[in-house]
């Protein structure tokens, strides 16, 4: 009877450390699953929306220093926006965030629609937006500058010689611009055509 006793207590312990092994692995198991499903819960809870992806507003800074190009001939750094939007028609209020002027460097030449002469046009363009309009602008430079001359073409050059036909003129390439950029790129974000020369002759 004593040999009954000694030979069942190897096999009690190795049913033990068995049941507790598969426990154990069955503790791990259940953790990492909770912890792949908490992972992907908190994924889908933060889907990626399209304005994620937009440029942001840039927020006014208190410092007045520009930042500084690291040369003469080298462009300041691009700013960062920190203000998402939801679409590129939001109202901005020029007060509370940055500006930025991107000028063309080629004028733009064209005959004027009554065939009378030509108008040549030096812009800039502003932007509230970060860096991203800056290399959507750069990117789509050739559809940009097409869809400029032909609404310089249309121009007649007696509204042109007044203050309203500018002002006119500045909204029609603004518009014209934006038009291009959210068709290419998804967002336009040009607050602003400003005229750097324009020569009517």
């Amino acid at each position: 009877m004593a040999k009954d006793v000694v030979e069942a207590t190897p096999k009690k312990k190795g049913k033990v450390k068995k049941l507790l092994l598969v426990g154990v692995a069955a503790i791990a198991l259940i953790g990492a699953g909770a912890g792949a499903g908490i992972y992907f819960g908190a994924l889908s809870a933060h889907e990626a929306k399209p304005e994620d992806h937009y440029p942001k507003l840039v927020l006014r800074s208190t410092d007045d220093a520009e930042p500084a190009a690291d040369g003469d001939d080298k462009e300041a750094p691009l700013k960062v926006g920190t203000v998402s939007v939801p679409n590129d028609r939001f109202k901005v209020d020029p007060r509370k965030y940055e500006i930025t002027y991107y000028p063309i460097n080629d004028s733009f030449t064209t005959n004027l629609a009554d065939g009378s002469g030509f108008l040549q046009v030096g812009i800039s363009l502003s932007t509230f937006y970060d860096g991203k309009v800056i290399n959507n602008i750069k990117r789509q430079a050739v559809p940009i500058r097409s869809v400029v001359l032909m609404v310089l073409a249309e121009q007649d050059p007696a509204l042109l010689s007044t203050s309203q036909g500018k002002q006119r003129l500045q909204r029609q390439l603004t518009a014209a611009i934006n038009d291009v950029l959210r068709e290419k790129e998804g967002f336009g974000g040009i607050d602003n055509v400003y005229f750097t020369s324009l020569v009517i002759q």
